[in-house]
């Protein structure tokens, strides 16, 4: 099998399984989390009035990733950005304008600092570098398939626009006002899920280290925002699944 084709399938494949595989990451970052809890020694801000300075960008590392994919989502019209499945990909038109028109994967860069900031918390300089390399290597394959698509699909429309856009560091020169206003509805129904994982992601992080460090103190500002996002998370599902009130036509 050529390169080429080779590449595809095994983006095809990890696109299929990209809301488990990095999982399994995540497991390995809240061990590494928990030893450098136990072995202090291991991190230089551990113990100083920085450490929680450090945490909080950790966390605003990933809300980053967060607001960049509402941003990105709320602009699109159906059927494009967040709409594949499981059995491929899907896009009815090709999205030129607002996050589109400085980056070929928007969504994707959003997932990087969604995933960086539960990485940055485990303080292994090794592991952060190491996530970077996992998420170069995955998210390139499922990319170069999903641009395969894209390319038989839009043909020279998709090359034209793909020869000005790079893949995945924006180029803000280029932006380009969204073709369509932003959508609430459209970004609750879809990013409520990611919402929901930042907060107990770092609450998990944060009573687990406050464990391990027998802290009676806790971060009760964390808490709160995980238990709102929880209760938001279920009012919104419920919403999606039983009534029509975020339906909206043509997103």
């Amino acid at each position: 099998m050529a390169l080429q084709e080779e590449l595809e399938k095994q983006g095809q494949w990890l696109f299929k399984y990209r809301g488990k595989i990095p999982v399994v990451i995540l497991f390995i970052g809240i061990i590494l989390f928990l030893r450098t809890k136990e072995y202090p020694e291991t991190f230089v801000l551990e113990g100083t009035p920085y450490e929680a300075y450090y945490e909080i960008l950790c966390l605003l590392v990933s809300l980053l990733g967060l607001a960049i994919r509402v941003y990105t989502v709320g602009h699109t019209p159906r059927n494009t950005s967040g709409r594949n499945t499981d059995e491929g990909q899907v896009a009815e038109v090709l999205n030129t304008s607002g996050s589109y028109s400085v980056v070929r994967h928007p969504l994707y860069l959003g997932n990087f600092f969604m995933w960086l900031g539960p990485a940055m918390m485990t303080s292994q300089f090794w592991f952060i570098v190491a996530f970077c390399f996992f998420f170069w290597i995955y998210y390139e394959r499922i990319m170069f398939a999903e641009e395969q698509f894209l390319r038989n699909k839009f043909q020279s429309q998709y090359t034209d626009w793909a020869k000005e856009i790079p893949a995945f560091i924006p180029r803000f020169k280029n932006f380009v006002k969204p073709s369509v206003r932003f959508s609430w509805k459209k970004v609750i129904k879809k990013e409520k899920n990611g919402l929901l994982a930042v907060f107990l992601i770092f609450t998990f992080f944060d009573l687990a280290g406050d464990y391990i460090e027998h802290k009676p103190v806790r971060n009760y500002f964390l808490i709160a925002c995980c238990i709102l996002s929880l209760l938001s998370y279920g009012v919104l599902k419920y919403l999606k699944t039983y009534t029509k009130v975020l339906d909206e036509e043509g997103r």
